[in-house]
């Protein structure tokens, strides 16, 4: 129910897909023009970090603003006096988080082949992306709800909003970190840089453990905080 109504969402739907299919198509396109040194051809730069992009959007920003909601319009209120704890309700909409990302994985990795992607390097690059999706989107989740828990919805919307497009501009996850100079040492602290660096690597055949580690602790802290923090109404 919660993969459903997330996709009958236009704004959802929007966020989820057409943004970072416009953000892939267009960076490919202008990438020449600005002049970056990329590590290999941009296509299979870029097509990772979208799909990190992809992970982020859904996880974090869709998922803070359709729970802010409910908790203002008393969905959440009423889903508090049925036997339902906390982690359970973080637990299905994470796994209706995971239904909405293979369809945007569908749909990115098409366009990214479309335009000359080569994908995943054999079957264990398609497994550690696949492990690379599961921590960014547990990391990213358990921070939305951090966030849709704490927050009213209005603010809610206005924090991912923010927190999304700060993190889309300078938090390495669509770049390589190493484009980022000095402050790349930095960003791959924050989820959206050990996402977008989980996934580049994953694509070439490797598993970054020190970038999965570093969204397994943003993963408990979140939890953790939320567990504490988070506000039926």
């Amino acid at each position: 129910m919660e993969a459903r109504l997330m996709l009958r969402n236009g704004e959802q739907l929007l966020l989820a897909v057409v943004i970072p299919v416009i953000v892939l198509v267009g960076a490919v396109r202008g990438i020449e023009r600005v002049g970056l040194d990329l590590d290999g051809r941009p296509i299979d730069v870029l097509t990772p970090g979208v799909l990190a992009l992809a992970v982020m959007s859904t996880a974090f920003t869709s998922l803070a603003i359709a729970t802010g909601f409910e908790r203002r319009y008393g969905v959440l209120k009423r889903l508090g006096t049925a036997p339902l704890s906390r982690a359970t309700l973080l637990g299905g909409k994470v796994l209706a988080l995971l239904l909405v990302e293979v369809f945007q994985f569908v749909v990115i990795g098409g366009v990214g082949f479309a335009l000359g992607w080569s994908g995943p390097s054999g079957l264990g690059g398609v497994l550690a992306l696949v492990v690379a999706a599961l921590f960014g989107t547990a990391a990213f989740a358990s921070l939305g709800m951090l966030l849709a828990g704490s927050l009213r919805a209005e603010a809610t919307l206005a924090a991912a909003n923010l927190v999304y497009l700060l993190l889309l501009a300078g938090g390495a996850v669509i770049l390589p970190a190493s484009l980022y100079g000095g402050l790349g040492d930095v960003v791959r602290w924050l989820p959206s840089g050990a996402l977008g660096e989980a996934v580049r690597s994953a694509c070439d055949g490797a598993v970054a453990v020190r970038d999965l580690v570093v969204l397994l602790v943003w993963t408990v802290l979140g939890s953790a905080l939320t567990a504490r923090t988070f506000k039926w109404e």
